[in-house]
Order: C-alpha cells, then structure tokens, then sequence
C-alpha cells in the first residue's frame, strides 16, 4: 500500500479538497483507496456527507487502542463511500490524542501501527493532514510513502513553501524514505502573476513538481458544500478533468522504485536512518522560494552580468514588468509574440492564422533565452499554441485562454 500524505501548513479547504478529489478519482481508475481524516476539523467527513454526529468510532478510537488486548480496527470503522473507497472518519476529538501521550515511547509511529493491518486490502491511503506542525502530523509523515504538498500559485505562497519544505526536513530528519511532491493548485490561467509562477516552479524545481496543475474552478468548491467528489458533483468538469490527470500521474509513480519500503509492523519503534536526500532537496527549494519571492530577475529573465541580488520587489511591481515584456502585443511593425524560454532550442506559433503549422511561424531568439516574432495579420480574433521544442503548449504569458476541444488551453487576442 502506497501511503500519500496530503500536508499544508495554511490549512483551510484546499488540501482536503486535494485528499478527497485524489483519493475518489483514484478508485474511480480502478484502485482500492482508503482516505483517512487525520484533522481533527474533520472535513473529510463533511465532504463526503458523513456527520460527526453519525460517526460513532474515529480514527483516535484506533490510535488511543493500540496496544490493547482489545484493539480497534481500521476495517472496523471505515466508511464505505464507493465500491473501491473506503472513509475513516475523524472528530474533533481526535485532537486529544496529543494530550493524552506524553511523550511515550513509539507514539510517533502510531499511525503507521494501525494502517499495517490494511496494507495487503488497499492499493493507496490517503492522509488529510492537520494544517498544524505537532504529533498528529509527525505520525501522519513516519506512516506515509510520499508526501504531496498542494502550492496555490500566489505570489505569497512561495515563501510558505520554503518554509513548510524546511519543516518537512525536520519532522523527517532528513528519512529519504519519503517522495516530496509539490502541487500547483487552484491555479488561474487568466492571472498573469500565476503563469509566471507556475513556469518558474517548474523549471526550477523540475520532476518535483507534478505535470499536472489543479485550476480554480467554482465546481470543486460547490462538491464540498455539497458532500461530494467532483467524480460525482461534476465528473465531466474541468476541475474532474485536473483530478484525473493528478490520479493517472499518481498510479505512474507506482513503477518508481521508493527510496525505502514502507514501514513494517515490526520497525516502527525502531530509529530511523537519516540521508541528505530530503534535506538537500528542501534546502534548495526553499532558498529558490526566497530568491523568486525576493527579486524580479527569476521571473522575467536576467542580463548578462547582472548580479543575481536584485532591489525587492511588490507583487503589483513584478506584475507591470512582466505585462510589459512577454505575450502578445500590438506594435507600429505589427503584432508582437514574445516569450521567455531558456531551456529551449526552438520555439513556435501554431495558430487559426497559419491553419496550425507550427514550421511556418518559428520565433527568433532575442537574447536572454527569449524568443519573438512579429507578423501583420488583418483585424479580428485569432487563437494560437506555442510548439516548444515539440510540446504543444498556450501561452502563459498571454492573459486571455479559452478550452480547446481536447480540454487543454488556446491563447486567444486580437487585433484591431
């Protein structure tokens, strides 16, 4: 069994909606899931139109029993919600058990404890996290194989990514057991800032970085309010589309081979043995966190010989430089496609304006790792892709997007 904790320190609504969504597309894609409400706000509960005051036994009821003569199950207490996903519900009185330890001997593994007996019955469980850094989440990080870390696309998150990377670390202790995923959530294409952050993400922070991105979608938010996964609320929604390609990513990392197998029974007290996996991995992303979040130069490209320090910026300031550089603009010589990509070696337009041949519209390099073109074209509305070294893909420096008939994003402006 794959165990995937969902942690983000800021709490609220957008890690749960992550945990519930994941966990019922990946039993809708055929896998045997087991989502446990490991806050004790217990909006797993909520989301899936179980009241607390239904619930009779919790997950504390299983931590609070391990050990006894007389232990409480997971297969006891679980929830059925679909065929192939299974519920173990929280309540507020899950926030007891840190209360009621005292600092004993193994208690930071007891989560890993009470899932071992299910390991054989589920392909994945899924860890709601508590949004705060204590003993519930301790035991959430020693249970888990992987860690995912929902980022909304903001200018201010990144700053709390590095910080929570470097939390990450010492919770762990530098364990390179875990896979540390990070996830680009509630991302708005028509915001410019985000765009720029998302590319940024993952240029710097590579496989990292999950390839798929959950948008902003009002439907998401609605399935909760109405207890229920958006595979039930809105299954031909974008926000279902996203969670789809988040589960089939996912179930592709099950032919990775983990850095450790998952802890047995038998090994949870025993202490675990640091590597400088994790540790240098959040290292590094936190510092670039603070670099983008501290400078202009990471986002809008850097000239040569220039310091790598630059004068810190506003949100609203780095939002007019980048309006004034990169997408597509009117000019006296005609309309201008600029975009800055110094990974690549080719970068084109395909377009209604070329009949989507990307070879008949190749953008110049300009220096900088950007790339430009201009053409004269009559006045109306066109729609276009950049083709970047063979990937298809919209602009993300163009404000304005629609969804093309394959679910993904077109560039839209238009001239005159």
């Amino acid at each position: 069994m794959r165990i995937l904790a969902i942690a983000n320190q800021k709490g609220g609504c957008g890690k749960t909606t992550v945990a519930i969504n994941l966990a019922a597309m990946l039993a809708r894609e055929g896998r045997h899931v087991l989502l446990v409400d490991f806050d004790p706000q217990a909006h797993c509960g909520v989301g899936m139109a179980v009241p607390e005051e239904q619930i009779d036994l919790s997950i504390y009821d299983c931590l609070r029993n391990v050990g006894t003569p007389d232990p409480i199950g997971v297969n006891s207490i679980a929830w059925q919600i679909t065929p192939n996903l299974d519920l173990v519900p929280s309540r507020q009185d899950l926030a007891q058990f840190e209360l009621d330890q005292n600092g004993d001997r193994g208690v930071e593994t007891t989560l890993a404890r009470v899932l071992a007996p299910v390991a054989d019955k589920y392909d994945y469980a899924i860890l709601d996290c508590p949004p705060h850094v204590g003993l519930l989440t301790r035991n959430a990080l020693n249970a888990a194989t992987d860690v995912v870390i929902p980022v909304d696309t903001g200018y201010f998150s990144l700053h709390g990514l590095g910080q929570q990377l470097r939390t990450l670390n010492e919770l762990t202790n530098g364990d390179g057991r875990r896979d540390v995923r990070v996830l680009a959530n509630q991302y708005d294409v028509r915001t410019k800032l985000a765009r720029e952050i998302l590319a940024e993400l993952r240029e710097r922070f590579g496989s990292v970085v999950f390839q798929t991105i959950v948008n902003f979608n009002t439907k998401l938010k609605e399935s909760a309010s109405f207890g229920q996964p958006i595979t039930e609320f809105a299954p031909s929604s974008m926000g279902a589309r996203d969670f789809q390609k988040l589960a089939r990513e996912v179930i592709e990392m099950e032919s990775t081979t983990l850095s450790a197998a998952p802890v047995a029974p038998a090994e949870v007290d025993g202490p675990t043995v640091p590597t400088e996996t994790i540790l240098r991995r959040a290292e590094e992303m936190a510092a670039e966190a603070e670099r983008l979040l501290a400078t202009t130069t990471t986002l809008v490209g850097s000239s040569v010989g220039k310091k790598a320090a630059q004068t810190p910026t506003t949100p609203e300031q780095v939002h007019r430089k980048i309006e004034k550089i990169y997408g597509v603009h009117p000019t006296c010589e005609g309309v201008e496609f600029r975009c800055h990509k110094p990974e690549a070696s080719k970068v084109e337009i395909a377009g209604d304006f070329n009949n989507w041949t990307p070879g008949r519209t190749p953008m110049q390099r300009a220096g900088n790792g950007d790339f430009q073109a201009t053409l004269q074209l009559p006045t109306g509305r066109y729609r276009y892709r950049l083709v970047i070294d063979g990937r298809w893909s919209h602009d993300t420096a163009n404000p304005v997007a629609e969804t093309n008939e394959y679910g993904e994003y077109n560039s839209v402006f238009n001239v005159g």
